[in-house]
């Protein structure tokens, strides 16, 4: 008689052991941050990066200015992205 009284407390055990996890994950806060500040800090360097690429390689395409005058143009771009 005694094993009939086991089984369904085993049975309930792991239904609960199984169920938990999916509570847990769909109450967790939203709020909390994918990326970690540091990995948001690379992504804007990278885009300033890029921007500063694509204004050297216009000036250059537009032959309005030196190859000087176009690095300094994405100098300050660069300058620009550091300080914001």
């Amino acid at each position: 008689m005694r094993n009939f009284v086991v089984f369904p407390f085993l049975g309930a055990l792991a239904m609960l052991a199984t169920a938990t996890p999916a509570i847990v994950i769909t109450t967790y806060p939203e709020s909390v941050q994918a990326q970690t500040y540091g990995m948001q800090r690379r992504g804007e360097r990278r885009d300033t990066r890029q921007t500063s690429r694509e204004v050297k390689h216009a000036c250059n395409a537009s032959g309005q200015s030196s190859r000087s005058g176009c690095r300094q143009a994405k100098r300050e771009v660069k300058q620009t992205g550091r300080r914001d």
